[in-house]
């Protein structure tokens, strides 16, 4: 049986939030096709739910984005009526971006060096990359 070892997502991935209503939106983005395999099968819409449980009454949608190396989620009734009525601190959506992060995921120690040790993809510095998807799947 292969090793494996538990991760935060901030060490393969990044990620934009934000809020409408009483909604949460994420963007979580793979720095490269091999964080992206990674990501694609460890965080689904069930493990999303299950990490902001304490304070989510409502359902997680999820949708993969694989041409731009990220998932989506939309987390409905996360903001107990929306950012104006909620009591809580710290309720707006783009500030839960850095929450999502410490999601942790269970990998090989291979496939984290593979994601660790693969060039991170970016339109920035010489360029787009000529094809981010390489060996994403």
């Amino acid at each position: 049986m292969t090793a494996t070892v538990r991760i935060p997502l901030v060490r393969i991935a990044h990620a934009r939030s934000g809020d409408k209503a009483d909604w949460v939106d994420f963007g979580l983005f793979a720095w490269n096709a091999a964080g992206y395999r990674l990501i694609e099968r460890e965080v689904t819409a069930e493990r999303v739910r299950a990490h902001f449980a304490p304070w989510l009454p409502g359902a997680v949608d999820a949708w993969a984005l694989p041409n731009i190396l990220a998932l989506k989620f939309v987390l409905r009734g996360a903001l107990q009526g929306g950012g104006a009525r909620n009591l809580r601190l710290d309720n707006l959506g783009k500030a839960m971006a850095g929450a999502l992060l410490r999601l942790e995921i269970e990998v090989t120690e291979a496939e984290l060096a593979e994601a660790l040790g693969a060039q991170r993809v970016g339109w920035w510095g010489d360029g787009p990359p000529d094809n981010p998807l390489e060996g994403a799947r």
